[in-house]
């Protein structure tokens, strides 16, 4: 039976942001923590642990996967990728907010209570 990803809604908005990150490219950690708090304008600082615990949680949940992400011939670093799963997730969350977002409009433009 196909998973149904819009039972995963809503996300919180620190593995919406994680996930949003990890959409473009892989990254490793710091990278991640460092882009969450600009997609989020600084409302969002992740602690080390706080990442991590999310990361082994989108890890198990299969949404990520770890990929080693060598530079210049130095040692890999642990980075991580959005899955195809990852990636239908943070799509229906899209499509979630963008309804939200289109009800709330039509109500305010139409004055209705």
């Amino acid at each position: 039976m196909p998973t149904k990803y819009y039972e995963n809604q809503p996300l919180t908005e620190t593995t919406f942001f994680i996930l949003l990150s990890l959409a473009a490219e892989r990254k490793h950690g710091y990278a991640i923590m460092k882009d969450v708090r600009t997609l989020s304008e600084d409302r969002i600082s992740l602690s080390t642990g706080t990442l991590y615990g999310a990361i082994k949680r989108l890890l198990e949940q299969g949404w990520i996967k770890r990929v080693s992400d060598s530079e210049n011939g130095k040692r890999a670093r642990q980075a991580y990728a959005l899955t195809d799963a990852g990636r239908r997730v943070l799509d229906a969350e899209v499509t979630r907010l963008k309804t939200l977002v289109a009800t709330a409009q039509q109500r305010a433009i139409h004055g209705q209570a």
